[in-house]
């Protein structure tokens, strides 16, 4: 477009009046919107505010908080260092040792020797927990995370096992029973899409 072009209108800045030079129009309003919130505050309406720590926060019920480990009803850790939880996470924040379950756990071969997570790498996704096969690993409620240090930060398989224990009452595991094994299908169909004989 050129500068000469006849179809290009010319913008001409408005000009201010003295008050609102110093902008007193919105220095005004804002008082208003200020005292209107305090108003209604001090009736009791409107207030959006807790007096923390007295008062706790609840977050809603799909809030993504500190990580725990679960336990299975022999006070096992519920992870069988598949790895898929490790893989899934975006944020490589968390890294597991397995190593061979004992002879007396029949029902896995692998299980979770050392489990570290860095809860300051971490993005609270939840990819960890959809990825885990056994539900193992929840993302809890917690919300008030704190450390004085960055090594305070890094949970490892114990502290994650706390965590546990401190939040099952309130929130209890959402599958206390393994997901049911797929198990075979009434009628098999054959790849012509014809329905094959019965097991």
């Amino acid at each position: 477009m050129r500068p000469d072009d006849p179809s290009l209108k010319r913008m001409i800045p408005p000009t201010l009046k003295l008050h609102e030079k110093f902008y007193l129009p919105q220095i005004v309003g804002g008082l208003l919107v200020t005292g209107k919130h305090i108003l209604s505050a001090s009736l009791g309406k409107g207030a959006i505010t807790v007096s923390y720590p007295e008062d706790q926060h609840v977050p809603s019920a799909n809030y993504r908080g500190v990580h725990r480990l679960n336990k299975d009803e022999q006070g096992r850790v519920k992870c069988v260092a598949c790895m898929l939880c490790a893989t899934a996470c975006p944020a490589h924040c968390i890294d597991i040792v397995g190593a061979t379950a004992p002879e007396s756990w029949s029902d896995r071969e692998k299980y979770c020797e050392s489990f570290v997570i860095d809860e300051l790498r971490c993005i609270y996704c939840g990819m960890c927990e959809e990825a885990c096969p056994v539900e193992a690993i929840e993302l809890t409620g917690l919300y008030d995370l704190t450390g004085l240090s960055r090594e305070q930060m890094i949970f490892d398989k114990t502290k994650l096992l706390s965590v546990f224990d401190l939040t099952r009452d309130a929130e209890p595991m959402r599958y206390t029973t393994p997901p049911p094994k797929a198990g075979p299908r009434p009628t098999e169909v054959e790849p012509s899409g014809l329905p094959g004989p019965k097991a």
